[in-house]
This record gives structure tokens, C-alpha cells and sequence, in this order.
């Protein structure tokens, strides 16, 4: 990573250039006059504090620190949390409240009028000394832009992953002066704001899967979309949204669920995806030992659903149409999960990890063949046999919706695997990891969303019996997916396509 020459200006003013190393953002920030406030931390050491004191000049930025390991002193402090956790975002947003209240009460009147207050605390899980727990954490800050101005709130959870607790501390030290040095200069350019929370850091290390901006400084940010990016980037496998659009960090949206998924490019959703989630949703919930009250149900799209071709050949991610489709799938009612996780095998894993009970995979019929193409394997040492034993020896039935193809409705009683894997195949289907979605509405077999789309772009209204009439009201009303206003009909007036 390339380190800049730092040009010390009169002792305190820096000018840097592209990427400074964490003790030169520490060392920055101690020498801005204007940025002054605390920070409280718990667990996983003090490191974010540590690295300000080691760079010199803390004095000019640090008004106080503290950490509240006991948790009767940390309740007595901040309250007691309704979730009774100590990781968690309500606790980190009391932590918050509290050490910024402080510092307006205390320290306003005396320098309020010249001084960019801001309270930093993080609250850690560090990996245990049995190596047994998921390490993870949330972290935050609330700061001003301006003396006297309104706060601003920048949220943020993490996971953990070196496989030694001081690399996990030090790890912790580094992303929390990211954060307060990209909240202080970044504040204008998200983009650049996410890529730089990971300088002298890796995605071997930690990962960062829900991020949330929040204030008058940040009223041009969708969280949504600073989501997608940190799955873009690479710096989170996944990104969950629930069904009012707001981002959530995936360990709590998930954990302890019994899972449904559904994958889609849902561009648009049309009356097929409704009736697959529909049927599979309810051949699922009569699964025996199934906790109905405990069952969440996933759209999800893949980074490579999401990326479109543009003019230079180019895949890329239109993040205007990415929005477009969380926004419909959310107004109907659907929690929302965008995954880089192009192998349902991968999928399947990751979610194993949060959730040890019962899952359900609703897939089209093409899925199948995909699944049991040994081509997309090569790369794994154990090839499809390694993929499936990691995606049919957890707690997962794959539910399989029928494809008509060329007059033939074809469903598991007509699938042919490779010769070889044929005795496979009866053995998932033997041991119910696999099954047909049996009542399905069989007009809707005739709808392929390619050509919904592209009647949509040319002003064939027949599309819209094709879609349910929620879609096609939010499609004609924002005008997505090409939607557009035809030509003036002989009366003069303009008609809607």
C-alpha cells in the first residue's frame, strides 16, 4: 500500500497525498485544532484511543477515555439494553448518546464555538481465549462538520477474523481511526469514504457488513447503496435489507431463523417469482419440527445478477436499477439480501454459520442442471462431490419449481444428470433433500422475464398482466425498466405505454 510523504506546514498543517498510514491519519486528526471529543471502548482493548496517544499531540483531540468491561458498570453507565446484549447496536447507540451528551453539557459554553465536537466507541467481541465465538463488533461515531452544528452518526458492524485476539485488537485500532479520519474528510464522497475503512487493512482480516450514515452531512447517502458497495468491493459476502429498505447487519437479521431463500434477477419480478415463492414458501412450512413463527423469507440477488453490460462491454452495476429493485421487492413485503455468492453451495455455508436450523432453497428447474454441472466446479479439489457435501449435509432442502421448455413441463421426475451422477441424484432425492413444488398455476410457465422487460421497453401493454399489480404500479409510476411515455396519440394528448 503506498504510504505518503508527509509535509509538516508550520509544524501543524499536513498535505497529503492518496493513502496515509494509520499513524499519520491519528497524527492528523491530534493536529487539527478544531476536532476535539472521547472515546469509549469495550472489549478487544483500547486500541482506536491507543493509536491517537501513540502518534503524538492527543491532547489537542482527546477530552476523555474510558471502557466499561464490567457489565454493571457498563448498565449503571449507559442503561440497561432491552436485548440484554453488550455487542449489539442498541448498545453502542447508548454508549453514543452518552459520551456525546457529555461533551456538549461540559465543554460546549467553553469551546463549543470554535471546536467540531465528536464521540467515538466501539463495542467488541474479540475472539475468546477457547478460539469458540464468532468475533464481531459495532463501531461508531457521532460528530459536527462545524462548531455549534447538528451531529452526525456513522454506524458500522464488523466481523472479525484473524485467528489471534491481538491481531483482532490491533485490527479494531486500525478500522476505528479509518472511520474517524474518513468522517472528518471524506464526508463528501462516500465511495471513497467506504474504500478508505480498509487502508493498511484486508478482507482476510475483517470484514464490514452493515454501514449506516445518518445526519445533515449525510443527506445525500442511500444506505442501501453504500450496502451494495461494500459487497461490491469486496469488503462483506452479503448485504440484507429488511422490508422497510433499511439495511441490517446480516448476523441479526438471520440468526436463529429458519430460512427461506429465493434467487432472482427479479428485473422486473413478474407473476412466476410470486407463485415459486408463494408454493415453495408452503411446501416448506409443512416441513415436520418447523417453528412457523421463526421463518424468514430472502429475495436474493447476486453481484452477477446485478451486473449488466454497458456500452464499452464493460459488466458494471447500474446502482439505479440495483435501488429500483429492492425498492419493489420491499414494498412487497420482502426482507432483501444481495450476496457474492455465485455457488449455492457458498450460499449455503455462509448462512450454516449463523443459523443451524432448517432451510429451504427455491430454485427454477435451470438451477438443478446448473447445480450438478461439474464444469462449475474445477476449481474446488473435491469438485461437485466437495460442493455437495457442503450444500446437502447441512439442514437445506432444495425445492425445485418446473420449467416449460419446448411444450414438455419438466420438473425432478424428468431430470437426467450426467450417467455417472445419476445414483447421487436418487440418493438426494431418497433422502428428501431435494423435491418438486407440486401446485404451481401452469400459465405462468409461459412467462419469461426477458421478454416481460422487453415488452415493457417497447410499449406492449400486455406486460402488465404479467406482473403482479403492485409491480406495474411502481414500474409505471417511477418509470423503471424502460417504461416510457409513447408518442401522442391522434387527439394530442400524451398516453401512457
Amino acid at each position: 500500500m503506498p504510504i505518503t510523504t508527509l509535509l509538516l506546514i508550520d509544524a501543524m498543517d499536513i498535505v497529503h497525498d492518496k493513502t496515509l498510514a494509520t499513524k499519520q491519519k491519528a497524527l492528523f486528526i491530534n493536529l487539527d485544532k478544531d476536532i476535539y471529543g472521547s472515546f469509549a471502548e469495550i472489549g478487544a482493548g483500547q486500541d482506536v484511543a491507543g493509536n491517537f496517544f501513540k502518534a503524538g499531540g492527543a491532547s489537542g483531540t482527546i477530552a476523555k477515555t474510558m471502557s466499561a468491561y464490567d457489565m454493571f458498570y457498563s448498565d449503571a453507565i449507559y442503561g440497561v439494553s432491552s436485548d440484554k446484549r453488550y455487542v449489539s447496536e442498541m448498545r453502542l447507540l447508548s454508549m453514543l448518546e452518552h459520551e456525546y451528551g457529555l461533551l456538549i453539557e461540559r465543554l460546549a459554553d467553553k469551546r463549543g464555538a470554535t471546536t467540531k465536537f465528536f464521540a467515538f466507541s466501539d463495542t467488541i467481541a474479540a475472539l475468546n481465549y477457547q478460539k469458540s465465538n464468532d468475533a464481531h463488533g459495532w463501531m461508531g461515531v457521532r460528530f459536527q462538520l462545524e462548531p455549534n452544528g447538528l451531529y452526525n452518526d456513522v454506524i458500522l458492524h464488523v466481523k472479525l477474523l484473524d485467528n489471534e485476539n491481538t491481531l483482532q485488537q490491533q485490527a479494531v485500532g486500525v478500522l476505528g481511526v479509518n472511520l474517524m479520519y474518513a468522517c472528518f474528510n471524506y464526508y463528501s464522497d462516500p465511495a471513497i469514504f467506504i474504500r478508505s475503512l480498509m487502508d493498511d487493512l484486508s478482507t482476510d482480516r475483517i470484514q464490514i457488513d452493515m454501514i449506516r450514515f445518518e445526519g445533515p452531512g449525510f443527506v445525500h447517502v442511500d444506505n442501501r447503496l453504500m450496502s451494495l458497495r461494500l459487497v461490491k468491493f469486496g469488503f462483506s459476502d452479503v448485504a440484507v435489507f429488511g422490508p422497510e429498505g433499511k439495511n441490517l447487519p446480516p448476523m441479526d437479521a438471520l440468526y436463529k431463523k429458519n430460512i427461506v431463500v429465493i434467487r432472482g434477477r427479479f428485473r422486473p419480478l413478474v407473476n412466476v417469482h410470486m407463485d415459486m415463492l408463494k408454493n415453495g414458501v408452503k411446501q416448506f412450512m409443512e416441513e415436520p419440527g418447523l417453528d412457523k413463527e421463526n421463518v424468514l423469507v430472502i429475495a436474493e440477488l447476486t453481484l452477477q445478477a446485478l451486473k449488466e453490460r454497458n456500452a464499452t462491454e464493460k459488466e458494471d452495476i447500474d446502482e439505479k436499477d440495483f435501488l429500483d429493485r429492492v425498492d419493489i421487492l420491499c414494498s412487497l413485503g420482502q426482507t432483501v439480501m444481495i450476496s457474492n455468492f455465485h455457488e449455492y453451495y457458498k450460499l449455503v455455508a455462509y448462512l450454516s454459520r449463523i443459523t443451524k436450523l432448517k432451510m429451504g432453497m427455491v430454485l427454477g428447474y435451470p438451477n438443478l442442471e446448473y447445480i450438478f454441472g461439474e464444469e462449475h466446479y474445477k476449481d474446488l479439489p473435491g469438485g461437485i462431490l466437495e460442493s455437495f457435501a457442503t450444500l446437502f449435509s447441512r439442514n437445506v432442502k432444495l425445492f425445485i419449481y418446473p420449467t416449460l421448455r419446448n411444450g414438455v413441463i419438466l420438473n425432478c421426475l424428468r431430470f437426467s444428470p450426467p450417467p455417472h451422477l445419476i445414483d447421487l441424484y436418487r440418493y438426494l432425492i431418497a433422502n428428501d433433500k431435494i423435491e418438486d413444488i407440486t401446485h404451481y398455476n401452469e400459465r405462468h410457465l409461459q412467462i419469461q422475464t426477458d421478454n416481460v422487460l422487453m415488452m415493457i421497453k417497447e410499449g406492449n401493454k400486455a406486460w402488465e398482466d404479467l406482473v403482479p399489480p403492485e409491480v406495474a404500479a411502481i414500474i409505471k409510476e417511477r418509470f423503471l425498466f424502460g417504461y416510457h411515455i409513447d408518442n401522442k396519440s391522434a387527439d394530442g394528448e400524451q398516453q401512457i405505454a
